[in-house]
């Protein structure tokens, strides 16, 4: 399948007339790819059904034939996500009413579809409501299904009176690749799809979980009727879990041999004071990370673990590259042992915000990063309490961070010179392009008290954070590096995935 062209050359602008018009004309092949993206990115959702209703290839893959994620966040249409839902459902049940007729489409590839938000993208899809949408296709084509053969054993009912199983082979129906998004409302309906529809037309193959406000046995129920083959992530966020529930969740995670990303943040873990109870807990969650073979990112963000880290680490049988420890109480002795440990010069990315740097951290901070700074891409330090004395240790051992790509700073009390001596000599990391500045202090107000109920943003005096913004563009502007960002908004970049380092 070749890939769709660019929106300026002359065969996309060629689609956009014929996808304009229906019913299309006869079509070779080739023009399918860049038909499908043009009638995608104008909203013309019939028109993507009559294309899915012939679609001449095994595989349909929508960020490829889109473009990327850039091009889907910006033109979302859930009408469109559903005509190709739709579409599929409609070819199935036409393989199953005529015997011998078999659609070319094996695979309908939905993994990395964005999330539309209702408030931002009021004609897009959230992945909350894909997920739904999905099952509701499988449930309906399982459904057809047994509908279909209830009808093909009455016909061939034998005069004895006993029901002969259809002869008619079953057509090979289509694996759906995608991300499934679970809570407690589309818990029951993605239960029965997954349940139902794993041996039916219609099947859910999930390349990455997520589910929150789920019991554990709850999602032991969904992580039980996945296909184990292709699952590369799970991510348990907001479950209030606790070490008891992960030690019911953890198992039943072995069975997928292409895991390679656990998130566990929010799952209400704390072992700062070590009891009996959770000194086993503690070993246990150890033996059984230890048995996911391939993990490479974990997540374990607002656990409390201090002191516990070398614990609950010391069973993983390859280094991790990617490491998320954001407000878990660490103390000095855990970034000690993470930088003796194999993991630090494996990893790419490190997020340790929410550790007060001044509580004894800094140089145990320092010697971790000494040791990660040949593979380190992606460095968050946000609300890191550091003043400017303590960026000034960090920055000779952040400018040996060769590779850097990504540096979080928000929520820092750095002043507006710290922050330009650290734009000038971090100018040579090449790979650089996001850096997340703090508001500098010298461009805040005195804080008011906290019962006037003001926030941090109402004290910056915008005149004095303007000027240094235009000083920081400047000095980008006179080294030419002008593909390196530098912004106090925290959320406006999408961050680094791990899978995309």
């Amino acid at each position: 399948m070749s890939h769709p062209e660019s929106m300026d050359s002359l065969l996309f602008l060629c689609a956009r007339r014929v996808v304009a018009h229906r019913p299309l004309p006869a079509l070779p092949a080739d023009l399918y790819p860049v038909l499908f993206q043009a009638a995608f990115l104008d909203g013309r959702p019939l028109v993507l059904r009559d294309l899915v209703a012939t679609w001449p290839f095994p595989v349909l893959n929508f960020q490829r034939l889109v473009g990327c994620r850039e091009l889907l966040r910006d033109h979302p249409c859930k009408l469109c996500v559903q005509a190709v839902i739709l579409a599929v459902v409609a070819q199935l049940r036409q393989d199953l009413e005529e015997p011998g007729r078999h659609s070319s489409l094996r695979v309908l590839d939905m993994t990395g579809l964005p999330d539309s938000v209702s408030g931002h993208a009021p004609d897009g899809m959230s992945v909350w409501s894909g997920t739904v949408a999905l099952a509701k296709a499988c449930l309906e084509v399982s459904k057809h299904q047994q509908e279909f053969r209830r009808r093909g054993s009455k016909r061939h009912k034998g005069h004895s009176g006993c029901a002969i199983a259809a002869a008619t082979p079953q057509p090979p129906g289509v694996d759906i690749h995608t991300d499934l998004f679970v809570n407690g409302t589309s818990y029951g309906i993605l239960r029965d799809a997954l349940q139902t529809g794993a041996a039916g037309p219609l099947r859910l193959k999930c390349r990455e979980f997520q589910a929150e406000e789920l019991s554990a046995s709850g999602i032991v129920t969904l992580l039980e009727s996945l296909y184990p083959s292709f699952l590369r992530r799970v991510d348990l966020r907001f479950n209030n879990l606790g070490l008891t529930g992960l030690s019911v969740i953890l198992p039943h995670l072995s069975r997928f041999p292409e895991l390679r990303s656990l998130k566990l943040q929010y799952s209400n873990v704390d072992v700062r004071r070590l009891t009996p109870e959770s000194a086993i807990g503690i070993r246990c969650l150890a033996g059984q990370l230890g048995m996911l073979l391939n993990l490479q990112e974990l997540n374990l963000g607002s656990s409390r673990l201090s002191g516990n880290l070398r614990q609950i680490l010391c069973n993983l049988q390859a280094p991790l590259e990617s490491l998320e420890l954001a407000f878990c109480s660490l103390v000095p002795a855990d970034l000690a042992f993470l930088s003796q440990s194999f993991h630090a010069p494996a990893l790419k990315r490190l997020d340790l915000s929410g550790h007060d740097v001044s509580q004894g951290l800094l140089e145990p901070l320092r010697l971790l990063l000494e040791e990660t700074s040949a593979s380190l891409l992606h460095l968050d330090l946000m609300e890191c309490r550091m003043a400017d004395s303590h960026l000034d240790t960090l920055l000779p051992t952040l400018r040996r961070c060769s590779r850097l790509r990504f540096l979080g700073l928000y929520g820092n009390s750095l002043s507006t010179a710290a922050l330009k001596d650290l734009l000038q000599k971090t100018l040579e990391l090449l790979d650089l392009h996001l850096v997340v500045y703090p508001f500098p202090t010298d461009c805040c107000k005195p804080e008011p008290p906290v019962e006037s109920g003001w926030n941090f943003e109402e004290v910056v005096d915008e005149e004095l954070l303007a000027v240094a913004k235009a000083e920081f563009s400047q000095l980008l502007a006179n080294s030419g590096r002008t593909d390196l960002v530098w912004t106090n908004n925290p959320y406006g970049h999408r961050a680094l995935d791990y899978f995309s380092l």
